[in-house]
């Protein structure tokens, strides 16, 4: 089963509830060599219609010493699609990333970012 590392609101039950249909347990995890960014929304009304003018984003700054906390999850396959849905509609993408862990799990990053040698 895939693993998921969430620093924004799928670490929310509901957020969780009402993207996936169900309550997912996880770990504390964090994702070093990345700092936490924001991204603007740009559309007037996803903003007013999710109540928030930016997105949680993060961007690799390759320092070892800078890390994003979060969430690891399990999930399925068919869950990841459902999210990877979710996601590129806000133009994110999924990408691999080490954990601190130890564990490699997927990370979503803004297009933009991601397009910078993630």
């Amino acid at each position: 089963m895939p693993l998921l590392f969430s620093y924004g609101t799928l670490q929310q039950e509901s957020a969780q509830l009402s993207t996936l249909g169900r309550r997912l347990n996880g770990q504390r995890d964090e994702l070093p060599g990345f700092e936490q960014s924001l991204v603007t929304i740009e559309d007037p009304q996803v903003a007013a219609a999710i109540g928030m003018t930016h997105h949680a984003n993060v961007k690799l700054n390759g320092n070892e010493d800078s890390r994003v906390l979060g969430m690891v999850f399990e999930i399925t396959d068919a869950e990841l699609a459902i999210v990877d849905d979710y996601e590129i509609a806000f133009f994110y993408r999924r990408v691999a990333a080490m954990l601190a862990s130890g564990k490699q799990a997927w990370v979503y990053v803004h297009a933009d970012r991601a397009a910078n040698g993630l």
